[in-house]
């Protein structure tokens, strides 16, 4: 720990809060992810992962079983406290986690890591595109991959790339 204090002494700080240390080590609560993606998370903090048990031999006895993301879906005692943790992450200088959705990047409608912080992160619930919207995107890309449409591999890279195009780029929307 000593040769940490000397680094960031050492005019390293910004170094070290680019690459999380700071944040790890619990020395300051520096925001080590941008707000400037938004209304998308930045991928570096929030890059999306995928569950391993829903792959396209397997949607029809996950995704596309009415109820299954229930059985998957995080307690909200998880993600609450992970919400908190990503809310000084991100550095919104709003704190109030009734302003943010814990989302997952890749919906766990298109099979996206329930528990994998790098597939979780405080989306705000205002603006103009929020979490509310995306969830509609969401529904609307479950619906395509299971009617055979469009899938599940290009479904989850264009809502990983950019939700806010994701119908456009898959031509459902």
């Amino acid at each position: 720990m000593r040769s940490l204090s000397r680094v960031i002494a050492g005019g390293s700080a910004v170094a070290l809060a680019a690459a999380g240390l700071i944040a790890a080590t619990g020395t300051a609560h520096a925001a080590t992810c941008s707000q400037s993606y938004l209304p998308l998370p930045d991928r570096t903090c929030t890059p999306g992962t995928y569950n391993p048990d829903v792959t396209q031999a397997s949607i029809g006895s996950t995704i596309c079983v009415s109820g299954w993301t229930a059985t998957v879906r995080p307690p909200t005692s998880y993600t609450n406290a992970l919400k908190v943790q990503q809310i000084a992450e991100y550095g919104y200088t709003d704190i109030s986690t009734a302003d943010y959705e814990e989302d997952h990047q890749v919906p766990l409608e298109l099979g996206g890591a329930p528990r994998d912080p790098k597939n979780l992160w405080p989306e705000p619930r205002y603006g103009t595109k929020t979490a509310t919207t995306k969830d509609g995107v969401e529904t609307k890309l479950k619906n395509a991959v299971c009617k055979g449409t469009i899938t599940l591999s290009s479904a989850r890279t264009a809502i990983a790339t950019n939700w806010t195009t994701a119908l456009q780029v898959t031509g459902i929307g």
